[in-house]
């Protein structure tokens, strides 16, 4: 087991039951609703989970950078993304509520030329007035022997 999924792992089984907060339970069923939109291909079902301004960024080393910004922007992106990767699907591993984030370990798969892959990554939930307001997602790795 390499060391970032170690201190994954210990970073979920430490902080996990910290999570019982009434918003907290509310926002994990909104990221589950948001995933299961994900698998299903379904963009226009994703937006309905976000404010108008939602933003997706991407942290890798010192630089964030933003994906997406906006509903209509984070469709026209998820449309594309499902168009080139029919077989792609994400479930949720792990993950930790506060009254304002969730924070989740996320396992994607897809099918590729040679088999089943598959890569996990850390994303944070954002929320604002209970829709996602803002996904921070930190690089994935791939699995061991996947």
């Amino acid at each position: 087991m390499t060391t970032s999924r170690i201190l994954v792992t210990a970073f979920v089984l430490l902080f996990a039951p910290l999570v019982h907060s009434e918003s907290g339970s509310s926002h994990l069923r909104t990221v589950e609703q948001f995933i299961a939109a994900f698998n299903a291909h379904d963009s226009g079902a994703m937006a309905g989970l976000v404010t108008e301004d939602v933003a997706w960024l991407s942290i890798a080393g010192d630089n964030v950078g933003v994906e997406t910004s906006g509903k209509s922007e984070l469709v026209a992106s998820m449309d594309a993304y499902f168009k080139s990767c029919p077989t792609c699907q994400s479930v949720l591993s792990g993950t930790i509520s506060t009254p304002s984030r969730v924070s989740a370990v996320e396992i994607a798969s897809w099918q590729g030329k040679a088999g089943l892959k598959s890569q996990m990554g850390l994303s944070v939930y954002e929320f604002s007035e209970g829709l996602i307001h803002r996904v921070y997602y930190f690089p994935a790795e791939k699995q061991d022997g996947v």
